[in-house]
């Protein structure tokens, strides 16, 4: 197995893993929430049915496990499906930044 180095900061390194290197599937895991990527046209439906803009959302970077999972580019919107004891299910939406 290789790692690439991979300078975050003036003090921080950190290391980079390829997709064939992890070892588990963190979608596997009951704490991870259901995710997907919206479709443009989705995700121009949703804007409009709460007329806000896409720097309006609360945001989650592109380096995130699951964004990377999910190969998620900057600018992207993730839907975030969780369950809740009082609602049910509950979504959640956040606007991709940065870069992976």
């Amino acid at each position: 197995m290789s790692f690439g180095k991979v300078p975050s900061g003036p003090f921080m390194v950190c290391d980079k893993m390829s997709e064939d290197e992890i070892q588990i599937n963190i979608f596997k895991s009951r704490l991870v929430p259901e995710c997907r990527i919206l479709s443009e046209d989705e995700t121009i439906a949703f804007l409009e049915k709460f007329n806000i803009s896409k720097q309006q959302l609360p945001r989650i970077h592109a380096s995130d496990p699951v964004a990377k999972a999910l190969e998620a580019n900057s600018g992207d919107v993730m839907k975030i499906t969780r369950k809740s004891k009082t609602a049910g299910l509950s979504n959640f939406y956040r606007l991709v930044v940065g870069v992976a």
